[in-house]
């Protein structure tokens, strides 16, 4: 079989979606805008940009994208009731090709004590519910939450009645990570071969990683014939997360003799991707991560070098460039001109409009100016570091800080809240408590500081910081980033964007008895 006659299978990203439920993973409506474009440029088939009903926020994230894509599908999440799915539609109703997406759980446990219904109420749910997604677009995905806990019989006759009332596509999610490749592969296979009218429509996989099986779970639902993999850029989601989108478009594409399928992601943009969605969350990503991790194409074993050396392929079963990594890092400096940096910027996937070209050419001098040396890393932290540096409603506009053997630490610091000046002069145990004592003083608030994590953009002394700062209030997690050479004045913009993401996150409202675990 050759390429062009591989079966597609349809990438399904729920990043804006599922991705968001994840613990301080709130994303400003900019954020989502920015990461929907790159999805969409990036070859994905469905986005699903929220969950219209709620809050106004994912109502307009939701209605803008719709906008703004090109090319994929764009889908809204809904339960099964009238006013989520009506919420949705109208949401929906400027897409070009929109996407319901209604559900409701299947399995004993959820029945009883989540929804209370019996089997017959769930059954009538389903058919009213697809029925009133039909009204609005012929695109209709049902989805049996807890699918993997469900009896089979009952699941069936689920199923039929979504595809009896017109739903288009299946969506069979592993909602708390319980089930194993086997078992999947098995529950998909059941679903086609019992089901009426089975072979009509797209089965789905939704995994989650809870027992760190949601990618194998989801290549064995495609392996038995499901035609769509729902997942999310680095694997984000609520718990330990969701299958990651990078790792199963690479694993099709890599393993072609053994799973004959493709996809129409362009693999050259993941890494970019990658970056994008860890610096708008603040969710750094671990060194070993499969695919877009640091150390993914490293190789420090002496042994290994020495195979890399004679050919890559003894240790490299991909090209870092297949995911956008390139094969070396090279390096810019203080005399290099407009032409070499956005050629370099191109290289590296980024396309900026004059006023943001010339705000990063800026910074990249004045990185320059403090480092001898400026890697692509240091280029990419600045970049999407300058995306996150618009309109906040608190900006560091000055911090300078005191501190030294027998001298208690001390940060001056003028911060602008929503547009005011405020100037401060504060001690600290240590030179960053005084710094978040400064911001603190400056915008009183009631936080609690959960973490506190510094990692160096690169390797050397001049390295740039990038700072990744947790803060929790009432219940609300937030995660703020950013990266300087001066690790103080990165730790300030970090804390400061935490802060203006819990502002986002207030004006947040969900509506009564709002449940969208999957």
């Amino acid at each position: 079989m050759t390429n062009t006659e591989l079966k597609k299978i349809k990438i399904f990203d729920t990043t804006l979606r599922d991705g968001e439920q994840s613990p301080g993973a709130a994303m400003t409506h900019e954020e989502k805008l920015r990461i929907a474009e790159l999805l969409d440029e990036m070859g994905v088939d469905i986005i699903e940009a929220g969950f219209p009903i709620a809050s106004p926020g994912d109502f307009k994230a939701v209605s803008e994208i719709t906008k703004i894509v090109k090319r994929a599908s764009v889908c809204g999440l809904a339960r099964a009731g009238i006013k989520d799915i009506d919420r949705a539609g109208e949401a929906l109703k400027t897409a070009r090709q929109p996407r319901i997406h209604t559900f409701i759980s299947t399995s004993p446990v959820h029945m009883k004590h989540k929804l209370n219904m019996g089997e017959n109420a769930v059954l009538e749910a389903i058919g009213a519910s697809v029925t009133r997604a039909r009204n609005f677009t012929s695109d209709v995905q049902w989805s049996a939450e807890d699918a993997t806990r469900t009896v089979p019989d009952f699941l069936c006759r689920c199923v039929e009645v979504a595809i009896h009332s017109g739903a288009t596509t299946i969506n069979i999610p592993d909602t708390v990570g319980y089930t194993t490749p086997q078992e999947y592969f098995e529950i998909v296979s059941m679903l086609r071969n019992r089901v009426p009218n089975a072979d009509k429509v797209t089965f789905s996989t939704h995994c989650h990683n809870d027992l760190g099986l949601a990618v194998a779970n989801s290549l064995a639902g495609v392996l038995a014939g499901a035609g769509q993999v729902e997942c999310t850029i680095n694997g984000i989601g609520e718990r330990a997360g969701n299958a990651a989108l990078e790792e199963i478009v690479m694993a099709l594409k890599v393993r072609k003799d053994i799973m004959p399928f493709g996809t129409n992601i362009n693999t050259t943009m993941l890494s970019k991707a990658s970056k994008l969605v860890s610096n708008v969350t603040g969710f750094p990503v671990q060194y070993n991560k499969a695919i877009v991790g640091k150390n993914a194409f490293s190789h420090e074993s002496g042994i290994h070098q020495d195979g890399m050396l004679k050919n890559v392929e003894t240790y490299e079963i991909m090209r870092p460039e297949d995911v956008g990594v390139n094969s070396t890092s090279l390096m810019l400096g203080k005399l290099s001109g407009r032409h070499a940096f956005k050629d370099k910027l191109e290289s590296m996937g980024y396309s900026l409009e004059d006023a943001a070209f010339e705000d990063a050419f800026r910074r990249f001098k004045d990185l320059a100016d403090k480092k001898k040396h400026v890697f692509d890393e240091d280029i990419a932290a600045l970049v999407d570091d300058g995306f996150m540096r618009g309109q906040e409603a608190i900006k560091v506009v000055s911090v300078r800080v005191e501190t030294g053997t027998g001298i208690k630490p001390q940060a001056t610091m003028t911060l602008s809240v929503h547009g005011e000046d405020k100037h401060v002069t504060t001690n600290g145990d240590g030179p960053v408590d005084a710094v978040f004592r400064a911001i603190h003083e400056a915008y009183p608030h009631t936080v609690v500081l959960q973490l506190f994590q510094i990692n160096a953009v690169t390797e050397g002394t001049d390295a740039q910081a990038t700072v990744n700062v947790r803060l929790e209030e009432n219940g609300r997690t937030v995660t703020g980033k950013a990266s300087d050479t001066d690790t103080l004045v990165a730790a300030a913009h970090a804390y400061v964007s935490a802060l203006n993401k819990l502002l986002v996150k207030r004006e947040k409202q969900a509506p009564e008895a709002l449940t969208v675990a999957r």
